[in-house]
């Protein structure tokens, strides 16, 4: 490589870590606190790969990188933020960006994002327009979890794929549907909600598909369905999973046709509607069952989406309820309480079955009945303090780990961190490919961990013949 990475940023001590970073790696680079400096020396000469901050005093990152892309297409600009929310990872990925990196990251990451953005660089890559974007985050998380979920949205905001959305209930699965459709070339478009399992089976068909006048009693007027309500947008269906055989079927020829006819009718009807899915069940599980087609499975899992669990995202927590609090106290009008160090972490660890809308709820009922505006441990609702929680399965498996080393010590054993070790490895891959179905690659993505790194282990561990 001839030509230097160039980091831009006006936290100086971020500068400082990328310089030794790729200074002990053998990387030219040049760093530049402003976007000013940077096209000022643009004149003179041209990056290699740039990697660049969202939010600095005069022009912004994703300004650049708007200008970057309309000018040198090929050339890969990675951004990277301390607001990792939704909309910075959007705009990033809509605006051409090679990679989106939340802070704080892990600099042999960041590297290794440097050294395949250096190889793209010779591969000629249209880079998509920038879509400047408005509004407030409506969706919030810094947990790698979710900053997976905000880059599959980014990457699917040019997309008109169908979406399988899964997860617990209440992860916020229509609000990904949501922002799937609001950054979508189909977002001036309709975008119609509905959840089949709160519909009486029926009344699902008329409510999908619509009716003609006198198709069956109480058919008075001719009814345009939610499919034709949603032409040229997005139909969400959420409890995918629920839906009755009969009706299965008829998804699946709108699917495969985008025809379909209304109850009683005999014209068909032509739409042209992206379909996302959601559902809180096993699929796999519900096919081999026999419960849901396999083909319409195989429609809808085209792109597929995991919600974490809110258990799952602990350190998401104490972002959320600031949030729904200071979302409550407005509506009420009144002043947003503050949540104690104790009780943010009694928060933190419960287990919230309920997920993201618990947790709203709770913040509501603190918006409305804590007596003062500092809630404590103690103010929290009657439901939370006498369930059988806070539970930390972390705390838990931890304490456990630490019995075992403890006994096996006492016993007079040396070297247990290798035997110890692989145990951990055996069971958090084998919980993950059941998780997958036996599929190793996501599996391995779920991991943390690369296709043949998963592969080398599972040998190793002798896990071919389980």
């Amino acid at each position: 490589m001839t030509k230097p990475v160039w980091i831009i940023d006006d936290d100086r001590s971020i500068r400082w870590v990328f310089e030794k970073a790729l200074q002990r790696e053998g990387i030219k680079f040049t760093s530049y606190a402003t976007v000013a400096e940077a096209w000022a020396a643009l004149e003179r000469n041209m990056p290699q790969v740039v990697v660049s901050d969202i939010h600095m005093p005069g022009e912004s990152g994703l300004e650049l990188l708007q200008q970057l892309s309309a000018r040198f297409p090929k050339l890969p600009v990675i951004i990277m933020t301390a607001y990792s929310d939704l909309e910075s990872a959007v705009a990033a990925f809509q605006g051409g960006a090679f990679e989106y990196l939340p802070k704080p990251f892990d600099v042999d990451h960041a590297i290794e994002l440097i050294r395949r953005a250096i190889d793209e660089s010779m591969r000629v890559d249209d880079a998509a327009e920038a879509v400047p974007i408005d509004g407030v985050p409506e969706i919030l998380g810094h947990a790698p979890a979710m900053q997976e979920v905000f880059r599959a949205i980014g990457r699917l905001s040019q997309s008109h794929t169908t979406v399988l959305i899964t997860g617990e209930s209440g992860t916020g699965k229509e609000l990904v549907a949501s922002a799937l459709h609001r950054h979508s070339p189909r977002a001036s478009k309709p975008f119609i909600a509905l959840n089949t399992a709160a519909i009486p089976r029926d009344l699902l068909e008329s409510e999908l598909f619509g009716h003609e006048r006198g198709a069956f009693t109480g058919a008075a007027v001719q009814r345009r369905g939610r499919f034709e309500q949603a032409d040229g947008g997005t139909l969400f269906l959420d409890e995918i999973g629920d839906m009755p055989a009969e009706l299965q079927t008829r998804l699946l020829r709108v699917l495969a046709d985008g025809q379909f006819y209304r109850v009683g009718g005999h014209q068909p009807i032509k739409v042209n509607v992206r379909v996302i899915a959601a559902t809180h069940q096993d699929l796999e599980s519900c096919v081999k069952a026999g419960t849901f087609r396999e083909d319409l499975y195989h429609r809808l899992n085209v792109i597929r989406l995991r919600l974490p669990a809110l258990r799952e995202r602990s350190e998401d927590i104490a972002l959320l309820a600031r949030h729904f609090l200071q979302k409550s106290s407005q509506e009420q009008g009144i002043e947003a309480k503050k949540l104690s160090e104790a009780a943010l972490k009694y928060l933190s660890q419960f287990s919230w079955s309920g997920n993201v809308r618990q947790l709203q709820n709770v913040c509501h009922w603190l918006t409305v009945m804590a007596p003062g505006n500092n809630v404590d441990v103690s103010d929290l609702p009657p439901e939370i303090l006498n369930a059988n929680t806070p539970v930390s399965a972390q705390t838990n498996w931890l304490q456990a780990l630490s019995n075992t080393a403890d006994e096996a010590l006492s016993r007079g054993e040396t070297g247990i961190i290798e035997g110890l070790t692989q145990s951990f490895e055996r069971t958090l891959i084998n919980v993950a490919l059941k998780h997958t179905g036996g599929r190793r690659i996501e599996a391995a993505h779920l991991l943390g961990l690369g296709r043949n790194t998963l592969t080398r282990k599972i040998q190793e561990l002798g896990l071919e013949a389980e």
